[in-house]
């Protein structure tokens, strides 16, 4: 693998940021000393992202792009990327990480506007105003209240009892909903939260089953037919977490089948690019469904908070070296270095590399005056303070080490 070093100015530092990213980001940068900050509208194609992103330090992306290793492969200066989002799942993790790239996200920033979506999607379903919207856009007026119910006293069941999942439960009580949620991890209420014992009786006992989990092997397919079989007859089941926790031909059975009362999905195991393309399901069909186009944390607010989140922790990592909450890296929460010089080591996690690097500063003459050092199994990070204004000679040293990834000197 190439071995790189990084040395420079803010004012040569070149910052690449796709996908309509909000403003309040290049504030950020600009306002840390970062001026070279390009802004593009939209993601851009692999050909042309390969192009562009040879000479990019530091690029941020949303759910569109795609950072596969051969973009990385074209990528020789780039240093971090952001993920101006709560998924990660867009970029090779590991690739980037073999290549000494930290890649940051947003995991928390729009919690609040997703769980407002899904409480006013909980109101819409559970008073069948779906099918009475499209109804009355057809020109008839289904003037009822079959089946339409107020919320109050009535059980949200969570699956996947995290930040966002957690507050959803307690806007839901607000309304006077009764909550109960699963979660595999063992986790204490909020409120009068009710934790069930399993997944089944969520799905059992709720009149509103709502998704909050990550994607992973585990959570693809959780809800497939068997699960939806378990539903009370006429609940409703909203998605707004990962496309492919539910298995849409089986939803859409159930819906057909008239198990379910009714459905919100906002995550597809497969979404258009642009708003150029046609956005084709099974569940355009039905009437009882609301659809939404990925749009649980979309709001002004919440795009303002992942931006101001995501470009701090790239600004921290570029001014500082604090790793602090990479996804695919280790993390290093590092002070302050105004009284010394750092020096930034990134390497393949192998015995004897941190007695290798220590060696290189000896034979250099450099005094260490701080070390901060972790790992994960394949890739190590080690930090150095240094009492030196000519770290040349220890950069070769380092260099020529076998295990090495990358270094960078901080002044």
């Amino acid at each position: 693998m190439t071995q790189r070093n990084l040395s420079l100015s803010k004012d040569k530092i070149r910052i690449l940021l796709l996908e309509n990213i909000s403003e309040r980001a290049v504030e950020c940068f600009n306002a840390a000393g970062y001026h070279q900050v390009e802004c593009l509208p939209g993601a851009l194609p692999v050909d042309e992202l390969v192009e562009r992103i040879a000479d990019v330090h530091f690029l941020g992306i949303r759910s569109r792009t795609r950072v596969t290793e051969r973009v990385l492969d074209a990528a020789d200066r780039l240093t971090a990327i952001g993920c101006f989002c709560i998924g990660t799942d867009q970029v090779d993790l590991a690739a980037a990480r073999h290549r000494g790239i930290p890649v940051f996200n947003a995991p928390y920033a729009n919690t609040r506007s997703v769980a407002e979506l899904v409480l006013a999607e909980i109101v819409m379903l559970m008073r069948g105003i779906p099918a009475k919207n499209a109804a009355a856009h057809r020109g008839e007026w289904l003037k009822s209240a079959r089946a339409s119910f107020e919320v109050r006293g009535k059980t949200l069941g969570i699956i996947g009892y995290g930040h966002i999942g957690s507050q959803l439960g307690i806007l839901a009580e607000g309304l006077g909903m009764r909550v109960m949620y699963y979660d595999v991890v063992r986790k204490l209420p909020l409120g009068n939260a009710e934790p069930a014992d399993s997944q089944d009786e969520v799905l059992e006992r709720a009149d509103v089953v709502s998704l909050h989990v990550p994607d992973t092997a585990e959570t693809r397919g959780l809800i497939d037919a068997g699960e939806l079989a378990r539903m009370k007859p006429g609940a409703h089941l909203i998605n707004a977490s990962r496309g492919k926790v539910v298995s849409i031909p089986a939803l859409a059975q159930a819906l057909e089948q008239g198990r379910l009362g009714g459905a919100a999905i906002d995550v597809f195991p497969s979404e258009p690019t642009s708003k150029d393309e046609e956005f084709v399901s099974e569940l355009r069909e039905f009437d009882n469904v609301l659809l939404t186009p990925h749009i649980g944390g979309s709001t002004h607010e919440a795009q303002q908070n992942i931006a101001l989140d995501v470009s701090t922790k790239m600004t921290l990592y570029s001014d500082n070296g604090s790793s602090t909450g990479a996804v695919n890296f280790p993390e290093v929460n590092l002070p302050d270095h105004a009284t010394a010089r750092r020096i930034l080591h990134i390497h393949r996690n192998e015995p004897g590399v941190l007695q290798a690097i220590n060696h290189a500063f000896s034979e250099a003459g450099i005094n260490i005056v701080g070390q901060y050092l972790q790992t994960l199994t394949d890739v190590g990070y080690v930090v150095m303070d240094v009492e030196t204004d000519d770290a040349g000679p220890v950069l070769r040293r380092l260099h020529d080490i076998p295990a090495t990834i990358r270094t960078r000197f901080l002044y």
